[in-house]
């Protein structure tokens, strides 16, 4: 596991696979747009559920704010293409299945390293992280918490 990134941190560019096997490429949005980039354990569990149709509702007001989210976990394209359709996810969805990005950020596993976290992270135009929100048990909070970031990098 890699040295957990901390606030102020560079973010890494990587390209991972979307739900439709296509090769998204972080550098195509860094600088461009404030990203916003959660980290979950596993499609279709209830707390997972539970937070990415959080952030598909709160999705419209990241676009007003000039944000792009993206969920991620070592789940199959195929597996984030079904959880997609299923619940009308309208952000974009990659695939970690070898969690070398997960690693690249030292996302932290909860329960022994049984569980991946669940970790969101806001990075700001200038490609740093201005905001990481680290909680297993509030899957909903992560967008509050992101909001509130994205808002304060507007203002500054």
């Amino acid at each position: 596991m890699s040295q957990a990134l901390q606030i102020g941190n560079q973010c890494p560019k990587f390209s991972l696979p979307d739900s439709h096997g296509k090769e998204v490429h972080m550098e195509s949005f860094l600088g461009k747009k404030i990203l916003v980039l959660f980290f979950y354990p596993k499609d279709d569990t209830p707390g997972c559920t539970k937070e990415a149709c959080a952030f598909r509702d709160a999705y419209a007001d990241f676009v007003d704010l000039g944000c792009e989210v993206f969920g991620i976990s070592s789940d199959s394209a195929a597996a984030h293409a079904a959880f997609q359709t299923k619940h009308g996810l309208s952000y974009t969805l990659l695939s970690d299945q070898q969690k070398k990005v997960r690693q690249l950020f030292g996302v932290p596993g909860n329960l022994f390293g049984l569980i991946p976290g669940r970790v969101t992270y806001v990075i700001g135009l200038d490609q740093k992280i201005a905001g990481i929100f680290n909680s297993q048990t509030n899957p909903v909070g992560h967008i509050e918490e992101a909001i509130k970031v994205v808002r304060r990098l507007l203002t500054a």
